[in-house]
């Protein structure tokens, strides 16, 4: 059985982020928000004030969304929407404007996720999610 990304060493899980950010994020950024489960978010730094478009998984739940946090908690895109407390979601070809933005963990996100994304997202081991409120 693999390890989950939350038990990955430390140096690993830090060379796979710094390849998501400048490598394969901007080549997954195309057409993100076009594929089923598949988005972007649209956040600004909270220190360069600067816009910013990052493609994340979401699922669409009664209220919002939920965004699993495959790389934990300390992911820039997540601490400036955190900061701002908003963003807007483009998922399906549908811009969403969002905000009240909440860690919260998988006993608490995992019931609210479709049977198919909650058994994906339970393999993976994913610890936390992003909820976010449709404006």
């Amino acid at each position: 059985m693999a390890l989950a990304p939350a038990t990955w060493p430390r140096p690993l899980l830090h060379a796979i982020r710094v390849a998501n950010k400048y490598v394969l994020n901007p080549l997954m950024g195309v057409g993100a928000g076009q594929r089923r489960g598949h988005a972007t978010i649209r956040h600004t730094g909270r220190k360069s004030r600067k816009p910013y478009s990052t493609p994340v998984g979401a699922e669409r739940v009664r209220d919002g969304f939920l965004i699993p946090l495959a790389y934990g908690t300390r992911v820039d895109w997540l601490q400036n929407v955190m900061a701002a407390g908003q963003a807007e979601l483009e998922i399906q070809g549908q811009t969403h404007r969002v905000t009240a933005p909440e860690v919260i963990d998988a006993s608490t996100a995992l019931p609210r996720l479709s049977p198919e994304r909650r058994r994906t997202f339970q393999r993976i081991g994913i610890a936390h999610y992003l909820d976010v409120k449709l404006a």
